[in-house]
């Protein structure tokens, strides 16, 4: 017998049942109340005719969406081990949590990462190690401004990447960029424009200009100068990033879901309430790579000689080698890179982007490098990494292949309550972090978050520090490739720099000494030949 007949038949039984006994005991009639209900939500299913699970398999079929609903609670808290968790696992969130308690972010018992499984790296320590006499306050830093910037900034090595307020609710604003404030390192603000937020607490910023040129736009999205100068000169604003790609979604355009976009929120970005907004694609204000070096400029100049920079997923690495090209035939070179892999987080994005699309970050930043060497522009340019940073080997491995710096979103999220509940593009974020809904972001409480983003950011600091200390070595600018190994089978173990001979400088400038893996995609002439 089918579930659904036998349904039919059971519920017509147990009525019938029910209203026979009555005529012995009346009080049986009370079981109406828990019997009835369930009959009509088994005839609905029967009825309906959107879900065939119900509709087959009436009040049985409901409890499959019902654990469909808590699947990824049971699968963290219940199924998952330590090493598997996805995107980030359990031993980098605890880590994460622990640092940003202040709590003992030490590890018992060994190492729980196979070794031997192939893609396994790890640093190269020296028997002449040094001691880490870094105390609070004395963390190197990195000057951000090339020789036409009038205002060079001084930076941390890590810092907080782009995640917009919008996406992230009020209260998560203000705990980051108060805990950056504390903790001296700078906030980007991302592509949804500078909030009130984001100026409360006098945070460094990054104000990040995506495709949609929120906060500095005319009303047909084109790119408005004034606007953008009275931003940019606001004492808190120390670099200003033209976005370009992010590794979550090269190529796709930033993404707020109808929900999320409230009065406020529009009024930052001047843009129309109430409805999802998908950031174009591409650009408006240039089309090709001399007219951007010139953008770079033109942004430069509004902002009286800020560090001007842009960010990207490397896609087509013949665009990238015509951006340095540009470089050299307009004399105008940006301040700063920041290079995003494949890996990187979002609130929302298409499945096919998220995971297809995008090259991953350690080939991303090792192409940028290598090419800015080759071109002899290395040496004007910051390069800043994010994409999965989250401890001081992430921070260290990004540092040896070519970076100069490092961001992080979703580390950062983790130390200010973050769960990853994976519900960023539902509008229910239930620890108030990816959310607007006002009941959840008041259970995110500023002064005590705020706090736990600058221990996390000092305690991952110190660990780099120390690693650099046990490689032997007396600054970050001294670690390279040979100090990063990786298994790349069972039996056989390289250096990143055996892996990915490093670039020498002006090599890309002679034709004799093009490296062969270059000279597919260079084409020295072809950006003097467009039509400009």
């Amino acid at each position: 017998m089918k579930v659904r007949e036998f349904f039919i038949i059971s519920s017509i039984l147990t009525v019938v049942a029910v209203i026979a006994i009555a005529f012995f005991w009346l009080l049986i009639l009370w079981a109406f109340i828990l019997i009835a209900p369930l009959i009509i939500m088994g005839v609905y299913d029967i009825i309906q005719k959107k879900h065939t699970i119900r509709r087959n398999f009436p009040l049985i079929g409901r409890f499959r969406y019902v654990l469909e609903s808590v699947r990824p609670e049971i699968m963290q808290y219940f199924v998952e081990t330590d090493t598997e968790g996805r995107p980030l696992n359990r031993i980098l969130r605890s880590l994460v949590y622990q640092r940003a308690k202040g709590e003992n972010d030490t590890e018992p018992f060994g190492t729980q990462m196979d070794i031997y499984h192939s893609g396994y790296e790890w640093m190269e320590h020296s028997m002449y190690a040094k001691h880490n006499p870094k105390k609070i306050g004395e963390f190197p830093r990195i000057l951000i401004g090339a020789k036409n910037c009038k205002q060079p900034y001084s930076s941390s090595l890590l810092n907080i990447s782009a995640m917009s307020f919008g996406s992230l609710s009020k209260n998560a604003i203000l705990a980051l960029n108060k805990g950056a404030k504390m903790g001296g390192f700078a906030h980007n603000t991302g592509e949804g424009g500078i909030s009130d937020y984001h100026l409360e607490h006098g945070g460094d910023l990054i104000w990040q200009i995506g495709t949609g040129y929120f906060g500095c736009r005319n009303d047909d999205g084109s790119f408005n100068e004034q606007t953008f100068r009275e931003n940019a000169i606001r004492p808190q604003v120390k670099m200003i990033e033209i976005k370009l790609s992010q590794g979550a979604k090269p190529g796709h355009g930033g993404i707020l879901p109808a929900i999320k976009n409230t009065e406020e929120i529009a009024r930052i970005r001047h843009i129309p309430p109430h409805v999802a907004v998908h950031s174009p694609p591409s650009h408006s204000a240039f089309s090709n790579p001399i007219a951007f070096m010139h953008f770079i400029k033109k942004l430069r100049d509004l902002s009286d000689g800020k560090p001007v920079g842009f960010k990207l997923c490397l896609g087509r690495k013949q665009e990238f080698m015509d951006f340095c090209e540009a470089m050299i035939y307009t004399g105008i070179t940006p301040d700063f890179i920041t290079v995003d892999g494949g890996e990187g987080g979002t609130g929302a994005a298409p499945v096919e982007f998220s995971n297809s699309m995008g090259m991953p970050l350690r080939e991303g930043l090792i192409y940028v490098h290598d090419t800015l060497v080759g071109f002899d522009l290395r040496k004007d340019i910051k390069v800043i990494v994010a994409g999965k940073i989250i401890t001081g080997f992430h921070m260290a491995r990004a540092l040896a292949l070519g970076a100069d710096a490092c961001n992080s979103a979703r580390a950062m999220m983790l130390s200010i309550g973050c769960i990853q509940a994976l519900k960023c593009n539902t509008n229910t974020c239930p620890v108030g972090v990816a959310t607007q809904d006002k009941s959840l972001v008041k259970g995110l409480v500023v002064e005590d978050k705020a706090p736990r983003a600058h221990r996390y950011h000092e305690a991952t600091i110190h660990s780099f520090l120390e690693l650099i200390a046990a490689a032997g070595l007396d600054a970050p600018e001294d670690l390279s490739r040979e100090h990063i190994s990786k298994r790349v089978g069972m039996y056989n173990v390289q250096t990143y720099d055996e892996i990915y001979p490093p670039m020498k400088v002006g090599a890309l400038l002679d034709i004799n000494t093009i490296p062969d893996n270059y000279k597919r995609y260079f084409q020295l002439t072809r950006i003097m030949n467009q039509d400009l």
